[in-house]
């Protein structure tokens, strides 16, 4: 069993020393002669100390295996280790503000050193009775996500989605849209994901204004699994001061949490563990947890995280993705085919969802409107396989309507993004809650039939689709008279 987390060393204690005696990648067995270091201690060994090598089991009474959090490259048998005396710490702080880090809680931005207070990576939960729910809704601006899967202040929110379907362009959308107009703490972290994204929302955060009020972890994929599998902790731990010490809001941006499971698995299967169901670590669930369960929200304060998770070859029954499935308020599932068809965001809207969706919570207008729209594209999905065999005439008049109707919710569900404007040429739009619901009762109302499919596609709110509808007229008799 492993100790508390929350070590406190007493004055006593004396770092022990040992000495290298196996390596097998990033697997380091040490042989202390004397007393053995408790798990999770931070050891160094190296030319300068510069490897770091965290403790993770006894293998005998003397000797400890550890998993390296750096390169092991120069180590060599009979090197010696020392022990630090203390687990892995960042530090912690208003002084954080505005910096990116790396699993060790060493500034990597270029902007010199820190000093200030540290804190041990690995906290406790939050006790039960200690922590708070509320009902206040989370606004992202962005239609699709606001109208079906509402996101919940102090809560724990999911984007779900295989490669390339554009998690990390809409987590970076919603950093752009909620931390704006945010008035507590952002904090994001890179677990694994590619070190060109992260450089990238660097500049781009920087470029908005809104670094200032932000923190950035980074634990890139160029870097072993160790350092993979301790960064969201990190992140975790600044997160967890901004809300118990300061008393402050935090928003926790996660990218990826599939990464972190990833290097889970790695470290296990370097630590000789055998693997449980599709290859994942036996420790899976209890490892999620241990991160899952200390995002929270307290009397003192909140935090409000959203979290990308890869979805490997699209299967929503991966252990993965139901491991974390069931630690979320809100999943927000995106669709390979509706990013083929160009509706972007491509978020499903039949199979995302949130707990704050009921009427207590987002009003009875919100809930009456979303489960229209949640019908009226589950029918016109029930049809496809018809028209596909017998075509669009052989339906009845009212499953014309449906689908009708449902060709024009999906378009108008779509929205230009900031991020993206760039590459699109179509500029960012965001939209309000109110906006959102009265363009979906205008499509379920027929209010919209005399407008074209594409006058709904890519706009905010629904008042530009009569702009757009009539400069495309206006467009086509320009053209049909030359």
């Amino acid at each position: 069993m492993l100790p508390s987390p929350a070590i406190s060393l007493a004055t006593s204690y004396s770092p022990c020393q040992g000495k290298v005696v196996a390596i097998r990648g990033s697997v380091v067995d040490v042989h202390f002669s004397d007393e053995v270091p408790p798990l999770r201690h931070l050891l160094r060994a190296g030319p300068q100390n510069q490897i770091a090598i965290e403790g993770l089991t006894y293998l005998s009474p003397n000797l400890i295996r550890g998993i390296a959090l750096t390169p092991t490259q120069g180590l060599a048998r009979g090197t010696r280790v020392i022990d630090t005396g203390q687990p892995l710490q960042v530090p912690v702080g208003e002084y954080l503000l505005g910096r990116a880090f790396n699993v060790f809680g060493d500034p990597i931005d270029g902007l010199g050193p820190l000093k200030g207070m540290k804190r041990s990576l690995h906290g406790q939960a939050v006790p039960l009775h200690q922590r708070t729910t509320g009902t206040d809704i989370l606004v992202t601006g962005i239609k699709a996500i606001d109208l079906m899967a509402p996101l919940e202040r102090g809560s724990k929110a999911g984007l779900f989605g295989g490669a390339g379907v554009g998690k990390t362009v809409l987590i970076t959308e919603m950093i752009h849209n909620i931390v704006s107009r945010y008035d507590g703490v952002s904090i994001f972290c890179g677990i694994g994901e590619r070190s060109r994204e992260g450089e990238e929302l660097y500049r781009e955060m920087k470029a908005a204004g809104v670094l200032n009020n932000t923190v950035m972890v980074f634990g890139q994929m160029n870097e072993p699994p160790g350092s993979r599998f301790r960064v969201g902790h990190a992140a975790l731990t600044m997160a967890e001061y901004f809300r118990d010490q300061a008393h402050r809001d935090v928003l926790l941006m996660i990218d990826n949490v599939f990464r972190f499971i990833q290097a889970g698995s790695e470290v296990s299967g370097l630590m000789g563990q055998l693997p449980s169901r599709v290859g994942y670590q036996p420790t899976l669930a209890t490892e999620l947890a241990e991160l899952e369960e200390r995002i929270c929200s307290t009397a003192h304060g909140a935090i409000t995280s959203v979290q990308a998770v890869y979805v490997p070859a699209d299967d929503l029954t991966d252990p993965a993705a139901v491991h974390t499935f069931s630690h979320l308020s809100a999943s927000i599932v995106l669709s390979r085919k509706r990013t083929s068809e160009g509706l972007y965001p491509a978020v499903d809207p039949l199979q995302s969802g949130s707990k704050m969706l009921t009427p207590s919570v987002v009003g009875q207008r919100h809930y009456q409107v979303a489960q229209a729209v949640r019908k009226t594209l589950a029918d016109y999905e029930d049809l496809k396989d018809i028209i596909a065999m017998l075509g669009l005439e052989e339906l009845a008049q009212n499953e014309h309507q449906t689908v009708y109707r449902a060709r024009r919710l999906e378009r108008f569900l779509t929205q230009p993004f900031f991020t993206t404007e760039q590459f699109s040429g179509i500029p960012g739009k965001m939209v309000s809650l109110d906006q959102t619901l009265t363009g979906c009762e205008a499509i379920l109302d027929d209010e919209c039939s005399g407008l074209s499919e594409q006058a709904l596609y890519m706009i905010g709110s629904v008042d530009e689709a009569e702009l757009k509808h009539q400069e495309r007229k206006a467009w086509e008799v320009g053209e049909i008279g030359q």
